[in-house]
């Protein structure tokens, strides 16, 4: 049959491609309702459905997705292929049926049916509307009336997948200037459906009378909107509002935090968040409170092409009544920056300060023990240089602390360079360093020290390892104040210099033996001569960074086996240690070693300046150490200084055990040391801790843990947590109970239990509670 004079139709889309595209002229461009939604690529979309007749120019609808060639013109004609396409010459009508897909530049429409009013210029799709932007954003509709070059519309039954899984769906949608859409009738959530039953509501989900989208403002508004769990009313709030998933930064107001604790009373946050820019951000955080005074937290950061800057800071009234301490007026700062110079060279600074040990605590900030503050420049040049320069100011926190005696350090300069050429035969490491500590009272030093050291590895024709060491150190002290605390050496005040040579043979053989299906087995006995000039007593020498010392296994064959450069070891010794180990082709292990070393005199009787540290004999306490770690599932390593003149005498033991079963983890310790007359406090210390953690199931992590103090008969720390976290929830809480005293009151310190609870709503936000 023949079409009507007033009508011309086409089967095959295609026929008419070149008409089409001259009557399309001026067809609006596609501009829409911006959901946001993960990228969509080429790839991810089937085929362009079409005719495919001999001559037909059919042009890609992908053109220029993902930046993929030439940016296409906005005001470009509508181009499409269709099943079948009509055209009413006296309505002036255009309609497409069958699998459309109508494309203007980046963007691309697919529907049912497509039909097009060239005297009102607007569009109207039906049936399977997808519609993609050039940004990624999809969106599917019922129908859809469009105008004004797509910025304008109304659609019906709208679902969108956005940005982080989240989803929103909507019984209309009306887009009003290209970038605000108002929807009716809406639910949002980032829930996935259960498969077993789609029907069922999501964990959580969004339902309001109205939402808007802004995509200038990157917020999704909500009024009259519910909060629902499993489909159960919670919240319900006249005004709902929350950054656009597919940006990760938006200003706006956090979910707020309540909370109850014994030194705050009753409180609640309300976090402001202000993306100032693209590179920084600052969130403001009142605190009120029934106890104390208000208090405002800042949290600022910031990002440039050559470094970062980040920190926060706070400021409040402290009511001394509630909290055990005086009334005022405090505040910290903690804040850090890190920036890069060029390829060798980079800087920063760290500046941490605050007005008691209490504040923090009261308020929950960060808490340190000792706060540093420092400015420092260091650079790398190749494989073998490295130089920093730097100064440090230190604040204590604790009530005992004197900060008159906290010392200033500066300079701090540290150079040092290992020549990647041989050396005889061996390789060589220079350094050099200036330090320079000040006290508003008490001792001041100032220390210039070089130190040279080379090693050289040969093996000989049996498989034994030896290894040449030759160390040397010079430093020069300008002291004064000496006889002041902290140092109390009244010897070492005036100008002085110090020497130290030390040279050593370490050898070691390995014996190994096959164990044919059960690994491979070896006992290696190893031996270290070293020797060098007496130090003799050196109460005359500043003492900074060497006050603390433990004789382990770790540092039986150290040449100096002081921890810092204030303290030489000299004369003449003996390192002696034998190793076993059985290593299992499964990768597991057992391995252990004992070892003491022996002095070839007695000087150390009145050189060593740390009585009890297991050196002080010619004699040394045995020191041992084991790991047995059979299979992957388990793991114990222990270690364990014992009295060299009776060994069943203990000084030290440290253990630490891990058993996995399946996705639970159990941990055990011990620790135990004897008081050491150089240290405070001066007690033993015995303890014993326990814990367990894990999985249950996919979603569920749960562990509690504890420590005791055996000596005084009391737990240290006990805490816990349990978590659950899938793809649109967060559910979390902690416990935390510590039963430290503070020295001068003998009372526990301020903030010692912490009850932590944490619900995530992802995309949506996130609400704390904390109870102390």
């Amino acid at each position: 049959m023949s079409p009507a004079p007033d009508q011309e139709s086409a089967g095959h889309g295609a026929r008419l491609r070149g008409a089409l595209a001259a009557l399309l002229l001026g067809l609006p461009g596609a501009a829409w309702a911006q959901f946001d939604a993960p990228s969509v690529t080429p790839r991810d979309l089937p085929p362009v459905q079409g005719t495919g007749q001999p001559g037909a120019a059919r042009v890609s609808p992908f053109a220029g997705f993902g930046g993929a060639g030439p940016r296409q013109d906005p005001n470009a004609p509508v181009t499409f292929t269709a099943d079948e396409v009509e055209y009413d010459r006296e309505r002036g009508l255009v309609t497409a049926r069958g699998k459309v897909e109508a494309w203007q530049g980046e963007r691309l429409l697919r529907a049912d049916e497509f039909t097009y009013d060239r005297n009102t210029g607007v569009v109207t799709a039906r049936g399977n509307i997808q519609l993609l932007e050039p940004d990624g954003t999809v969106l599917f509709a019922d129908e859809a009336e469009l105008k004004d070059r797509f910025r304008d519309g109304v659609l019906e039954g709208v679902r969108a997948l956005l940005a982080g899984n989240a989803r929103m769906a909507a019984n209309g949608a009306r887009r009003t200037g290209g970038t605000v859409n108002e929807l009716a009738r809406v639910a949002y959530s980032s829930c996935d459906l259960c498969p077993d039953n789609p029907t069922a509501p999501p964990l959580w989900q969004v339902q309001a009378r109205r939402a808007t989208q802004d995509k200038e403002a990157l917020r999704i508004s909500y009024r009259d909107a519910t909060v629902r769990l499993f489909g159960v009313p919670v919240l319900y709030t006249p005004y709902l509002s929350h950054p656009d998933p597919a940006t990760p930064r938006a200003s706006g107001f956090l979910f707020p935090q309540f909370g109850y604790t014994r030194f705050l009373g009753a409180f609640v946050q309300t976090p402001y968040f202000w993306a100032i820019d693209e590179t920084s951000d600052l969130t403001i955080t009142p605190i009120i409170s029934s106890r104390q005074y208000p208090n405002l937290g800042l949290e600022y950061r910031k990002l440039f092409n050559f470094g970062e800057i980040q920190g926060s800071a706070s400021i409040g009234g402290l009511n001394g009544k509630d909290v055990g301490g005086k009334e005022e007026l405090a505040g910290h700062i903690f804040l850090k920056g890190r920036f890069t110079v060029d390829e060798n060279w980079r800087t920063g600074f760290d500046l941490n300060r605050a007005s008691s040990e209490l504040y923090l605590r009261t308020f929950r900030y960060e808490y340190r023990r000792v706060l540093t503050s420092q400015v420092y420049t260091e650079g790398f040049w190749g494989t073998t240089g490295y130089a920093r320069f730097d100064a440090r100011a230190y604040q204590g926190l604790r009530s005992v602390d004197d900060t008159r005696q906290v010392p200033y350090v500066l300079p701090n300069i540290y150079v040092e360079q290992a020549p990647r050429e041989k050396v005889l035969g061996g390789f060589l490491t220079m350094d050099a360093g200036l330090l320079g500590i000040y006290r508003e009272i008490g001792s001041e030093s100032q220390r210039l020290a070089a130190r040279a050291r080379w090693e050289r590895p040969e093996v000989d024709q049996f498989g034994g390892l030896w290894t040449f060491r030759l160390q040397t150190e010079a430093i020069g002290y300008r002291a004064r104040g000496q006889q002041e605390p902290p140092v109390n050496l009244p010897d070492a005040n005036g100008t002085r210099g110090v020497g130290n040579l030390r040279a050593a043979i370490d050898w070691r053989m390995p014996f190994i033996r096959s164990a044919g299906e059960y690994g491979t087995q070896t006992i290696e006995p190893r031996v270290q001569f070293v020797s060098g000039p007496r130090t003799g007593p050196q109460r005359s020498i500043p003492n900074e960074d060497s006050v603390d010392f433990e004789f382990t296994d770790a540092n039986l064959f150290a040449l100096n086996r002081f921890t810092g450069r204030d303290r030489q070891e000299g004369g003449t010794r003996v390192d002696t240690a034998l190793r076993g180990a059985w290593d299992f082709p499964n990768g597991g292990q057992v391995e252990g070693l004992v070892g003491r070393s022996f002095r070839l005199d007695d000087h150390f009787r009145t050189d060593n300046p740390y009585p009890g540290s297991g050196l002080d004999r010619r004699a040394s306490d045995y020191v041992a150490r084991l790991r047995v770690a059979p299979v992957p599932w388990f793991e114990t390593i222990g270690r364990v200084r014992t009295d060299g003149e009776q060994p069943l005498d203990t000084k030290l033991a440290d253990t630490v055990a891990n058993l996995t079963v399946g996705p639970v983890t159990f941990s055990a310790g011990y620790l135990y040391s004897v008081p050491l007359p150089y240290l405070v406090p001066t007690r033993s210390r015995e303890e014993v801790s326990a814990g367990v953690s894990g999985r249950i199931g996919e979603y569920w992590r749960v562990g509690v843990s504890g420590k005791y103090d055996l000596g005084l008969g009391r737990p240290v720390l006990l805490q816990g947590f349990a978590g659950y976290e899938d793809e649109c929830f967060i559910l979390e809480g902690r416990f935390l109970k510590r039963f430290a005293e503070d020295p001068t009151t003998q009372t526990l310190y301020p903030a010692s239990t912490i009850v932590l609870f944490r619900l995530g709503f992802k995309t949506l936000g996130e609400y704390f509670f904390r109870a102390i």
